[in-house]
């Protein structure tokens, strides 16, 4: 992840993202750079419109909320109705237990 950080922040900084500057932030944090990793990323972004798809990403979880959200809803509605069918089970049992203390 932290490389794709090192090209937003190059990207940000109106630099080109290229092997040598995305390796010289990640040294610059500290972080132990893959040289390999490097080469894949910039070969990557290479011809990619980075605001395009900053912009994209940022659009797709707006709509995928609503879906999760819908589709939480009757896991929550199916633990409140066992709950209840506990509560009656427990009542039910309660009660003959203490009709059994009348006759025992």
């Amino acid at each position: 992840m932290e490389y794709i950080y090192a090209a937003l922040i190059l990207h940000k900084a109106g630099k080109d993202v290229t092997e040598d500057a995305v390796t010289a932030v990640l040294t610059a944090a500290g972080i132990e750079v893959d040289e390999s990793r490097v080469k894949a990323l910039v070969a990557a972004l290479d011809g990619v419109d980075i605001e395009e798809a900053i912009s994209k990403a940022a659009a797709a979880p707006v709509a995928a909320a609503p879906a999760a959200a819908a589709a939480a809803a009757p896991v929550e509605e199916a633990a409140a109705e066992e709950e209840e069918e506990e509560e009656e089970k427990e009542d039910e049992e309660g009660g003959m237990a203490g009709l059994g203390a009348l006759f025992g």
